[in-house]
């Protein structure tokens, strides 16, 4: 973006409720992101994949972030229609993940033309690509509208209606069962009647949040956006009819890789670290906790040994639909923490410093996975969470310390690359490598994705918990190499309001 140019008009600044309106969409897409995570292993554990093949699966969701967000940000870059600049996107991709989510928990419908299991990896496909053409025109979108003066509020209402779509979503297939009383078991090859409405009601969500957005929030017409922004209009005119070759595109690339700053090689070694673990997190923590809490032994979670059965007995079904409850609390406990450690996270920097602050989280978060150990069985106990009262084993209520830990993690790992990143970068080319450095949160995912299953299989012997282990010990080695960061400029503690959510 251009600094704006003398004479040019200001933008002006938008009253409260239209910064609100700009961001609302965001709730339901953080909403259907948070069923996803909470929920996609135990679908697909439900329509019959194994533990060790759960990892593949998810596989899709790093692949559609590092495939679709840098095409669809390009793409909206240089559209204007009649519809909006980033509106048709952000549209488009929230009907197109509200389809996604009404099907995927359905997949055993579709039993007379394709397997359940692969009908329901298609669908998680669809919401992952779908979530991705929304998110990243949105970012933009909040760009666009918001002026310079106001973005600390605008971060502020944005982080605020994440974390509250983050908790809502996690939470919801809990509520549906304990409040309003739908099933939460599954018989072999379906998914639970709880878990279905909750995806019913998330597409709702998101659809009705991001219509709320494009149809309340009218975007600036090209002559006025370009104004606005100090954009030559004939330099801009002259790079969007330049055309370049493939070759040309990917020796630029190139050539941007082996001159990135020296900062961002060091954080790529931390973030791959990082979210490495968070990917096992996602994929593991459901039959991590049925097996570790709950006592359910991990021959439930083989497909060939459900296969012999005729049903699964039913204590064996209630304590999946519990456990897989519970997931949904203790990941609405994680967003919690994080979002009130966000709000404390520039002032600590400031007295810590970025490195050490960084670091610290990183320990905590690594040492809350390695305590998921301590949390084992234990008696029957009644919990009163305001809006019911629910009967756990103790070590169910007790994972909720972890989460502390982890929260932090999730607000630091969300923070601090990119505030110490940002110090590092020419502004010229500050977008593009923000870009790149998006290469650093996939790539370990996928990796993780293609290793975590064999380890758990070969290794662990299906034991789930151990993989979550694991996953500590990569937050801990996350922690250590944040020391081999050197950081630039002088704001070592200045953190972006409102960037430790997502």
């Amino acid at each position: 973006m251009s600094d704006p140019v003398a004479g040019a008009p200001v933008q002006p600044k938008l009253p409260f409720w239209q910064v609100w309106n700009v961001s609302l969409g965001f709730l339901g897409v953080q909403f259907g992101f948070a069923l996803q995570n909470a929920n996609a292993s135990r679908i697909l554990s439900d329509l019959g994949a194994d533990l060790h093949s759960l990892s593949l699966f998810w596989i899709v969701a790093p692949l559609m972030g590092l495939i679709v967000q840098p095409i669809v940000g390009s793409a909206s870059d240089r559209t204007w229609n009649r519809f909006g600049r980033r509106n048709p996107y952000i549209l488009f991709g929230a009907v197109a993940a509200a389809l996604g989510m009404a099907f995927m928990p359905n997949a055993s419908i579709a039993v007379v033309f394709i397997a359940p299991i692969l009908f329901g990896g298609v669908m998680l496909a669809l919401m992952d690509a779908a979530f991705n053409v929304t998110m990243q025109p949105f970012r933009a979108l909040v760009s666009d509208m918001v002026p310079s003066q106001q973005r600390t509020l605008g971060y502020s209402v944005q982080s605020l209606l994440i974390n509250i779509g983050a908790v809502l979503g996690s939470t919801l297939p809990f509520i549906l069962t304990n409040v309003v009383g739908l099933e939460n078991t599954a018989r072999a090859g379906e998914v639970a009647p709880s878990v279905i409405w909750a995806f019913y009601v998330g597409a709702t969500v998101l659809l009705g949040s991001v219509l709320w957005t494009v149809v309340r929030t009218r975007e600036y017409p090209p002559k006025q956006y370009n104004a606005y922004k100090g954009i030559d209009e004939a330099q801009l005119a002259r790079e969007l009819a330049e055309r370049q070759t493939l070759w040309q595109r990917l020796r630029g690339f190139m050539g941007l890789l082996w001159d990135m700053p020296k900062t961002m090689r060091q954080l790529a070694l931390v973030q791959f670290f990082s979210w490495f673990a968070l990917f096992i997190m996602w994929v593991y923590t459901t039959p991590a906790i049925t097996q570790h809490v709950w006592g359910v032994e991990a021959k439930w979670f083989d497909h060939d040994y459900l296969a012999t059965l005729d049903q699964i007995p039913a204590h064996i079904a209630a304590a999946k639909g519990a456990a897989g409850d519970w997931v949904g609390i203790i990941f609405a406990a994680y967003s919690l923490f994080a979002a009130v450690f966000s709000i404390a996270l520039t002032r600590i920097a400031t007295a810590l410093g970025r490195r050490a602050t960084y670091s610290l989280s990183l320990l905590l978060g690594g040492l809350g996975y390695i305590s998921f150990l301590l949390f084992r069985g234990g008696e029957a106990i009644q919990v009163n969470l305001l809006i019911t009262q629910v009967t756990v084993p103790s070590g169910a209520l007790g994972l909720l310390l972890p989460m502390v830990g982890v929260g932090i993690a999730w607000a630091a790992i969300l923070a601090m690359p990119y505030a110490i990143l940002s110090d590092a970068l020419p502004a010229s080319k500050t977008g593009v490598y923000m870009g790149i450095f998006n290469f650093t949160i996939a790539a370990p995912q996928i990796l993780s994705a293609l290793v975590a299953g064999p380890i758990l299989h070969s290794v662990f012997d299906n034991r789930a918990i151990y993989i979550i282990v694991l996953a500590g010990v990569f937050m801990l080695c996350g922690s250590v190499s944040v020391w081999f960061v050197r950081e630039t400029g002088t704001a070592a503690g200045e953190v972006e309001p409102g960037a430790a959510t997502a």
